[in-house]
């Protein structure tokens, strides 16, 4: 079987809106904006979470598409400002993500920079900065995977780079009941990519509208 560009489990309000503006990001707002937990906890609130620690979580759909997260995933593919918030060169190594000592990918990961610095390894995943257009980024992360499929994990400029150059499988975007108003928009409206895509639309019991899509 062919392996697969798939981004998953991805959020946005319901004016199309996943993060502040770069300006907005920083070490205490990941996101750039304010309650960012109102775009994902619906699926912080899942049995699945897999920064879970206590028991209990919700089940049913919400829950079955946070455990697809990780099936059939053999690499990850993000942008810089997924991994962190700094900008320009590196001034120092010290950081590596917001994840701590087990960041939840579990594969190689593929950091898109333009100041590349040497793989670092935490736990069982390795992060690769890498100075790449998205078809050699791609290609770089199938080998990686050894097989199967590639997680294409954000932010949002970089989901955009990779359906500006039609490289994009599948889609999982729950879009929150709330507008933002302003930052960073994955799209003015779902409709815009049924020109290329399928798409089933599932309301949820927690609130979210999940668009599946996947290509035609």
């Amino acid at each position: 079987m062919a392996q697969l560009l798939k981004v998953q489990n991805f959020n946005v309000s319901s004016d199309g809106v996943a993060a502040g503006f770069d300006a907005d990001q920083s070490l205490e707002s990941p996101f750039g904006i304010e309650k960012p937990e109102r775009l994902f906890g619906w699926a912080g609130a899942t049995a699945s979470w897999p920064n879970r620690t206590d028991p209990g979580g919700s089940r049913g759909l919400d829950d079955y598409l946070t455990r697809d997260f990780h099936h059939n995933i053999g690499a990850e593919i993000m942008g810089r400002n997924k991994f962190g918030p700094q900008r320009g060169p590196w001034e120092n190594y010290d950081w590596q993500g917001w994840w701590g000592d087990n960041p939840p990918f579990h594969t190689p990961v593929f950091v898109l920079t333009h100041h590349t610095r040497p793989s670092i390894t935490l736990s069982d995943t390795t992060f690769h900065f890498i100075d790449a257009d998205p078809v050699t980024a791609l290609t770089q992360a199938k080998e990686a995977a050894r097989g199967k499929d590639v997680r294409l994990g954000g932010g949002v400029s970089t989901i955009r780079e990779f359906l500006d150059a039609d490289l994009v499988d599948t889609l999982h975007v729950a879009v929150s009941p709330f507008e933002l108003g302003e930052g960073q928009r994955l799209w003015d409206s779902p409709e815009d990519l049924l020109d290329r895509f399928h798409r089933d639309v599932v309301p949820s019991p927690s609130g979210v509208t999940h668009h599946l899509f996947w290509r035609k």
